[in-house]
């Protein structure tokens, strides 16, 4: 095909649309030369919001397309989890001042370098891989919702026409969250979470609970659950679900929890809105 057919550019164009980027790397499997690729640029059709990325030219630089491109355009199965996950689905009002403008992303594999050179309102956060042991599914169109749920991820759109981009439920998302958890701030925050999570799915968390590999995060998890005195905890199974053994002294002079042997601060109730 000769670099002049223009039925390749519009191709490029319509695969790019208002928010997506496309990479150097995308650009040579796709049989976009790097010349071919200076040549849009010269011509005004592209522009380079960072080394090594594309975007067309007046197209909308946001995270939600560049998550898009990220788990779409580059097949890289990063899913936006924990903190802000939870801002994304409605929970914004208890989260740390500040953090919901943190984008977390988990996965197994690293984003690319020009992802943090952005220059953007938003910072993205990668969180490696999580405290999960389920195997990893395909981000692209074609994956069922069922595939996904069966990961405690589904599609979420952030707002009317932007792309659906895969994100952890509340389930795996508060899970992610209290794998972070390292002093008692972080358990402030949690706690008032928790205390909204009154419609979670018990046969999901009880999957998630199985294959979560942080013996922190899911006594947290519990112990804040039945703090708040949820419906739900009553019919989560909890068959095959590790809770290691011994005390967790997760902040110093805190209370253990008598179930679930981790110590939380004894003012909890103190930093509830």
């Amino acid at each position: 095909m000769s670099d002049q057919n223009p039925g390749k550019l519009n191709r490029l164009l319509a695969e790019l649309g208002d928010m997506r980027l496309v990479s150097s790397r995308w650009l040579r499997a796709h049989g976009y030369s790097n010349s071919l690729v200076a040549r849009y640029v010269g011509s005004g059709w592209l522009v380079s919001p960072a080394r090594g990325v594309y975007m067309r030219k007046g197209g909308r630089l946001q995270w939600e397309g560049v998550v898009r491109s990220l788990q779409a355009g580059e097949e890289m199965p990063l899913h936006l989890g924990g903190r802000f996950a939870l801002a994304l689905q409605g929970h914004e009002h208890y989260l740390r001042l500040g953090e919901a403008g943190t984008v977390t992303l988990y996965g197994p594999v690293r984003p690319p370098g020009w992802v943090g050179k952005l220059s953007m309102a938003q910072r993205f956060e990668y969180r490696g891989k999580g405290p999960f042991d389920l195997p990893v599914v395909p981000y692209t169109d074609g994956v069922s919702e069922r595939a996904l749920s069966e990961q405690g991820l589904a599609w979420h759109r952030a707002g009317p026409g932007a792309d659906a981009l895969v994100c952890a439920t509340p389930e795996r998302a508060m899970l992610e969250l209290c794998d972070g958890v390292s002093d008692a701030a972080g358990v402030y925050e949690a706690d008032a979470l928790m205390q909204a999570m009154t419609t979670l799915r018990p046969q999901r968390v009880g999957l998630l609970l199985r294959h979560c590999r942080s013996i922190k995060a899911k006594r947290l998890f519990l112990a804040l659950a039945d703090r708040h005195r949820h419906a739900w905890l009553s019919h989560v199974p909890l068959d095959g679900v590790d809770l290691g053994r011994g005390k967790r002294a997760l902040v110093a002079g805190g209370r253990l929890h008598p179930t679930y042997q981790i110590t939380l601060p004894g003012d909890l109730d103190e930093h509830l809105a």
